[in-house]
């Protein structure tokens, strides 16, 4: 796979014909793609766990709503750090603790001291586990029509509201992408 070809950092958006129940309208970012495989998380699966009530530390940073997310259904007793440093893609010194993904959103080094961010971030968010697909697995799911690709903005990462960040991601496309945002959650009742 060619770098051109890289799909890190872009949304993966549930098509309404994905069947698996994990991704039901799923918005999942992509921070990594390459030819070993993908992994991303979904942005839109809160949980009711307050960030405080895992990782202390990391409490203050944490974007509203300031729970931990379910970032997809492989090793959800691990977490992830996910958060956009203002100014962090204009090619400033990537701050300590974290991993430039794509533009301003990078990797939190979860075993960093928080204060070593807590200037820098603009908005956090912890994810309970990560989607992950294996080498040509995304790939095949794309080719059967199970995922949207769409360009990703910082603000999908700390969307205040990520239960309507489905529809708010099809709906700002300037294509037929749009109309699907209109999809009915239960096509049976259209």
């Amino acid at each position: 796979m060619t770098e051109v070809s890289s799909l890190t950092g872009r949304l993966l958006v549930a098509t309404p014909a994905l069947a698996d129940p994990n991704f039901d309208r799923a918005v999942v970012l992509l921070l990594d793609h390459d030819e070993e495989g993908s992994l991303g998380v979904v942005l839109n699966r809160p949980t009711p766990v307050d960030v405080g009530d895992i990782l202390e530390g990391w409490a203050d940073l944490a974007g509203e709503p300031g729970v931990v997310f379910q970032g997809g259904p492989v090793s959800l007793d691990s977490a992830l750090g996910v958060a956009v440093i203002p100014g962090g893609s204009l090619g400033e010194r990537a701050p300590l603790g974290w991993r430039r993904v794509h533009g301003a959103i990078g990797l939190v080094d979860l075993e960093a001291p928080p204060e070593l961010l807590a200037s820098a971030v603009g908005s956090l968010r912890i994810f309970a586990g990560y989607a992950g697909w294996g080498p040509g697995q995304l790939e095949d799911e794309l080719t059967e029509g199970a995922w949207y690709v769409v360009e990703s903005e910082p603000g999908d990462v700390s969307s205040p509201v990520p239960e309507r960040l489905w529809r708010e991601v099809l709906r700002r496309q300037r294509n037929e992408l749009a109309m699907v945002a209109t999809y009915p959650d239960d096509p049976s009742l259209n």
